[in-house]
């Protein structure tokens, strides 16, 4: 039997990884390393709806860089998806994509890394669309944010990829506008959590991580847990990074997709 996975996404995108896993005969549950809540402030709310505007009605941006699931979730809210014709949709990888196209969003109008892409991010989304761009051009980057007050445990490479991208779009003539719209939150863990958590730093069981942020907060949620033990798979190599400067003993890296997930996984020894 392969060893328990944590699957450490937040509550509402775990269960559909837990479910797939748990598929494959392998023994998946979740442990949300982070919560994500919307931006409820007044500022936040008006630039939201301006954007959201701007985007429907055109001759607005040239294109709209979501960094996530969640992104698109926030950005549209119980609203219509609905993107002006000659506004493209841009994702980092497949889930963000699927999430477009779940509320609407023509295929023809989305792009992002091929579906056989080494890494899902930023800079391989930059391959395909650059030639896009023109000076001049405005571009719109929808995005999450820590909390505010919360300590300052982000790993300095959070948000790499799309700082990366800020700056070819700018190098590129472009105007880039930044918009938060969720808020990144520490997950309020109860006993039998906390105590799981203790258990799997520990007993072989395998972590899988899909945040750099995520894996920081573990030194909020277990403050003086020892990670020698630990072991983990990570989907990029900033977060396989940031788990082997917490300490993590073992950590592997692997695609984001599914297949190569569950592949990696059942060769783990």
């Amino acid at each position: 039997m392969p060893p328990r996975i944590l699957v450490t996404r937040p509550a509402h995108d775990a269960a559909a990884w837990v479910d797939a896993l748990q598929a494959r005969g392998l023994p998946a549950q979740p442990l949300a390393l982070m919560a994500i809540g919307p931006c409820r402030d007044a500022a936040t709310q008006q630039a939201l709806q301006a954007a959201r505007n701007a985007l429907r009605e055109g001759p607005g941006y040239r294109a709209v860089m979501f960094v996530s699931g969640n992104a698109v979730q926030h950005f549209f809210g119980t609203d219509p998806a609905r993107l002006a014709a000659s506004t493209r949709a841009w994702t980092p990888g497949p889930g963000t994509a699927q999430a477009l196209l779940a509320l609407g969003i023509a295929p023809a109008q989305i792009d992002g890394p091929p579906p056989d892409a080494a890494q899902f991010e930023s800079e391989t989304l930059w391959q395909r669309v650059h030639d896009q761009i023109h000076a001049g051009d405005r571009v719109l980057i929808v995005r999450g944010d820590s909390q505010a007050g919360a300590p300052r445990t982000v790993p300095a490479t959070a948000g790499a990829g799309r700082d990366w991208l800020a700056a070819r779009l700018r190098e590129a003539g472009a105007q880039v506008e930044m918009l938060a719209v969720y808020q990144r939150e520490l997950p309020a863990w109860d006993a039998a959590q906390t105590a799981l958590a203790r258990l799997a730093a520990e007993d072989g069981s395998l972590w899988l991580l899909s945040s750099a942020e995520s894996v920081a907060n573990l030194q909020q949620l277990l403050p003086g847990q020892s990670w020698q033990k630990a072991r983990a798979l990570a989907t990029h190599e900033r977060i396989a990074a940031q788990a082997r400067q917490l300490g993590f003993g073992y950590v592997k890296q692997c695609r984001p997709a599914l297949e190569d997930v569950v592949a990696s996984i059942e060769s783990t020894p």
